[in-house]
């Protein structure tokens, strides 16, 4: 419900716009420009709320919130040295004034001195009555420092004196999440509930929490209690989605999904996952007719793109696979996990050489997996080229320097291209540390295992 307060600014916008529109000049008291040119801050208006700053001014040249706002203005505008020339003005007139030191510590922050800013904040503390949000750029200031611990303790303050305040509490969280604190969070939201039993934020976020020590069934009840305090909470709605999913309850997951899309259509995510709890429920021909459904309102959702063409390499319809994988790749052309299944369908395909060239793209767009190292590999033998092997294992090396995949390969290669001393020297190495994975060489070259030689020094390491 608006209050008194809230009224009367709506009031000041309302008559302050209608003077606009007949082009007339009306006077204002400094608190409604004050009021005006928040209201258009807040809404991003700045252009607006500059010509309010400007015109409050010339009829209240010497109101100090006006000029403060002005100030704040020109910080955002990076015009820093007219801010803190009209701050350093204001000081001497008004040493007291909490929002004087706030905007200094502001360009400081701006400058990158943040220990700086957070002192002058400490004095703003020091004379201020309402230090919610004080406490709330101090906690900021201390992200930007990298102090995860002082930033949540400040963040935590701010709850206590506005516990509606629902970014501070997302910072709190945010601050215990990148601490890897889950369990103290947890300790932290049940304390908070205890006193705010109705926030739906605050069961949302214990119910992620909840999520992360994987107790599920917990988290499940704290969506459900956020659904209670605000059923038209989307967020809510998709993590209970989720959980479900996680607890194999498809048809469940599929309900909580519909809940939130009748909210907001456009969350992809939620259709999607409808799409992948149909196919856990064997029920493909759904599962593609929503992915597809879903892909007509929305073509930039990648996940989306990659459920379908795993769906149709899963049936086996490839050239169905070929033909959504090449529309993902005219939309993203450096999206490596596109060029990953790419190569997969060319292979099964028999398209070898399509498929080679699919791999390096992979590397060369940033995924540098075990797999990908791996499966270039033994396709390039299949394709009877050992010496690109051989080179291509050896940067992989960059990445992998001990692991028996890359190492019986390389083994391998280097034997079958007659460099055998390098390679009875690898295949020694690999055995030393992991004997178990000699079956790799076994499998891509029988001959070279079945020899004499080698057979002699895998029987020494298997003794």
């Amino acid at each position: 419900m608006m209050n008194h307060e809230d009224e009367n600014d709506e009031l000041a916008v309302s008559k302050y716009e209608s003077m606009l529109q007949r082009n007339q000049v009306g006077f204002f008291d400094s608190n409604e420009f004050e009021s005006i040119i928040n209201h258009y801050i807040n809404k991003g208006e700045l252009d607006k709320a500059k010509r309010a700053i400007e015109l409050g001014l010339s009829q209240h040249p010497k109101s100090v919130g006006l000029r403060i706002l002005k100030a704040e203005m020109l910080i955002f505008e990076d015009e820093l040295a007219q801010a803190q020339k009209i701050l350093d003005e204001l000081e001497l007139l008004n040493p007291k004034n909490e929002e004087i030191f706030i905007q200094k510590a502001n360009i400081l922050s701006k400058k990158g001195s943040h220990h700086k800013a957070i002192g002058l904040l400490n004095e703003a503390l020091e004379i201020s009555q309402e230090k919610s949000d004080i406490y709330n750029i101090l906690g900021v200031e201390h992200l930007f420092i990298d102090d995860f611990e002082n930033a949540k303790e400040y963040f935590i303050k701010s709850l206590k004196i506005n516990p509606k305040d629902h970014a501070a509490l997302y910072n709190t969280i945010y601050c215990f999440d990148y601490l890897e604190q889950p369990k103290e969070a947890i300790i932290y939201l049940n304390s908070f509930l205890d006193e705010n039993p109705y926030s739906e934020v605050a069961w949302y976020q214990i119910g992620k929490q909840y999520i992360e020590i994987k107790k599920y069934k917990k988290a499940l009840a704290s969506f459900d209690f956020a659904i209670i305090s605000d059923d038209k909470f989307t967020g809510a709605y998709i993590e209970k989605g989720k959980t479900l999913e996680k607890l194999k309850r498809y048809k469940q997951a599929i309900e909580s999904y519909q809940e939130g899309l009748k909210l907001d259509e456009k969350i992809t995510y939620a259709s999607l996952h409808i799409g992948i709890c149909h196919e856990k429920l064997n029920e493909p021909q759904k599962a593609i007719r929503i992915y597809l459904e879903t892909l007509e309102k929305d073509k930039s959702y990648d996940k989306l793109w990659i459920a379908i063409i795993k769906f149709y390499i899963q049936e086996k319809e490839f050239y169905k696979a070929l033909k959504y994988n090449n529309q993902a790749i005219r939309l993203n052309d450096q999206h490596p996990e596109y060029w990953r299944l790419y190569a997969l369908i060319q292979q099964r395909l028999g398209k070898l050489l399509e498929a080679e060239l699919a791999y390096q793209k992979c590397v060369e767009y940033g995924d540098t997996s075990l797999e990908i190292w791996v499966d270039r590999a033994d396709l390039l033998k299949e394709l009877q080229e050992p010496y690109v092997a051989l080179q291509w294992l050896e940067e992989s090396l960059d990445f992998y320097p001990y692991h028996p995949e890359i190492l019986y390969r390389l083994a391998g290669f280097l034997l079958e291209t007659r460099q055998d001393s390098e390679g009875k020297k690898v295949l020694i190495y690999a055995l030393e540390h992991d004997f178990e994975y000699h079956f790799i060489l076994e499998e891509l070259f029988p001959a070279i295992f079945n020899s004499e030689i080698i057979q002699q020094i895998i029987k020494t390491y298997r003794e």
